[in-house]
């Protein structure tokens, strides 16, 4: 069925406005409560409150799946299989030749697994070729399982830093040919936003033998993602995976979407019910069948339903239109900001060099991060988060840049002092829900926190693990909620 304009622009508001959390109310130092901004998307997205409803729907048919005899699992088994080919169709990647399967502890559990079984697939191509600018994920599990792990540098741009640099990438390639086993690539960097030219860097890693995965823990719920159909096959992805904590779904089912020859002739890494044919005391015949064989044990049904739901809603939306109306926010986002007194914005800004998505790091001047935050919190109610974001590298390198400029006036003291403070950054990460009205109270707040920093300042104790803290106001987090106490409540304690 086709729909107009009018249904696709209703459907996305409809999404954004429903999502649940939106209209939760904090208490603030300056008294009352106020409802909160959430500007915490890359670590977190809020649940949209279709999937909720769908869940609710789901739980009264709730079993296990792997059976049709009776009704409740052969429900269960029908929407769990739905889930896989729905993923498969959200990234565009053909069911033919790929496959995909849900893993525990998000993205971080599915690139560990294939780290793994590549490792196991391609024995003598024992090197990773990756980038400056990756989570943690997507970085140590190569450094685990390879022999060596090359980390390509980003681009240098006029002011800051960009995308991965891809001359270099094409140099680590050809320095390294015939034993990089694939190039490891974030779609979309969790700190500054900056989209990757990911299907560039598929042709480029093909060309040289090597495979390419992509992280797109942070690219998922933000931009397009085509897996396979390209008129240029060099430039098909071989493998992708992401996380439904970041894509408005419950918990974080993490999702691996991966050529099926990479899998089906190794045996899988792990192994228990469900993904054997046959079990003797003396041997066991593994499943041919994908996805079953990569999926031992009871699968987290609900999460899986509840992402594929999310999924679902978002491409009837069509994510070439979520993308449009975020380029929009982001620009209007960056342009505000660029009117905070002091600010520095990590990252390349210019949309003619890089194209952003979702992500805005920044500090201000002699403002520590972590103070910032809180101070964001405590008198706004205004929710980002701020340290390195698991990615240490790739933040030091943008904050020594940032540095460099001020760095000859200063004494040894002053210098050591300003980087210890901005040793972190502080980000504001959107979703469909966030609104210009949004950005508009984040430039308000900093450009308060700007002009009272030392005010402000005096009000704070600096904790050991860095935080800052209120030495008045109090947020009593067991009176905003307690599983103990909801428990006593609805049962009548």
């Amino acid at each position: 069925m086709l729909h107009g304009i009018d249904d696709v622009e209703n459907w996305l508001q409809r999404l954004g406005r429903d999502a649940i959390g939106l209209d939760v109310e904090y208490p603030t130092v300056s008294g009352g409560r106020t409802r909160r901004i959430y500007l915490d998307s890359a670590a977190t997205t809020l649940r949209l409150k279709v999937v909720q409803k769908v869940l609710d729907h789901y739980q009264p048919h709730y079993a296990n799946v792997h059976s049709s005899l009776h009704f409740a699992a052969w429900i269960s088994t029908r929407e769990y299989q739905w889930a896989h080919d729905m993923v498969l169709e959200f990234v565009g990647a053909d069911p033919k030749s790929w496959m995909c399967f849900f893993v525990g502890n998000g993205a971080t559990s599915g690139i560990n697994r294939v780290a793994r079984t590549l490792r196991a697939h391609r024995p003598a191509r024992d090197v990773v070729v990756t980038t400056a600018m990756e989570h943690h994920s997507n970085d140590l599990p190569h450094r685990k399982h390879f022999r060596e792990v090359v980390h390509v540098p980003t681009e240098v741009t006029p002011s800051s830093l960009g995308g991965v640099d891809l001359a270099k990438m094409a140099a680590a390639l050809q320095a390294h040919e015939g034993k990089v086993n694939y190039v490891a690539i974030t779609g979309v960097s969790n700190v500054t936003g900056i989209i990757n030219p990911v299907h560039e860097i598929a042709a480029m890693a093909h060309r040289h033998g090597a495979l390419v995965v992509v992280d797109a823990a942070q690219m998922a719920a933000h931009i397009p993602i085509k897996v396979s159909g390209h008129p240029d096959a060099t430039r098909d992805l071989d493998v992708v995976v992401f996380s439904g904590h970041k894509l408005y779904a419950p918990g974080s089912p993490g999702v691996v979407i991966a050529r099926k020859a990479l899998f089906a002739e190794m045996e899988p890494d792990e192994v228990g019910g469900g993904m054997v044919e046959t079990v003797s005391l003396d041997r066991y015949t593994v499943s041919a069948r994908f996805p079953d064989r990569e999926e031992a044990g009871t699968p987290n049904i609900p999460g899986a339903i509840g992402l594929a739901a999310a999924l679902y809603a978002l491409k009837k939306v069509g994510m070439d239109r979520i993308a449009a109306d975020e380029d929009q926010l982001l620009e209007y986002a960056l342009r505000q900001l660029a009117e905070v007194p002091g600010i520095v914005i990590y990252g390349e800004t210019s949309p003619s060099l890089v194209r952003r998505a979702g992500v805005i790091s920044f500090n201000l001047a002699d403002c520590d991060h972590a103070f910032c935050a809180a101070v964001l919190n405590d008198y706004f109610n205004i929710a980002v988060r701020n340290e390195c974001f698991c990615a240490h590298p790739y933040v030091r390198d943008m904050v020594t840049m940032s540095l460099e400029g001020v760095a000859d006036s200063m004494s040894n003291d002053e210098l050591e002092h300003l980087a210890e403070m901005h040793r972190g950054m502080v980000r504001a990460s959107f979703g469909i829900y966030n609104t210009t009205a949004d950005v508009d109270r984040l430039v308000a707040a900093l450009k308060d926190i700007s002009r009272r920093g030392d005010e402000l300042l005096a009000l704070y104790e600096r904790l050991p693990n860095g935080d800052y803290r209120h030495r008045q106001f109090a947020f009593d987090t067991m009176k905003e909620f307690s599983v103990r106490s909801k428990v006593d409540s609805l049962l009548g304690d």
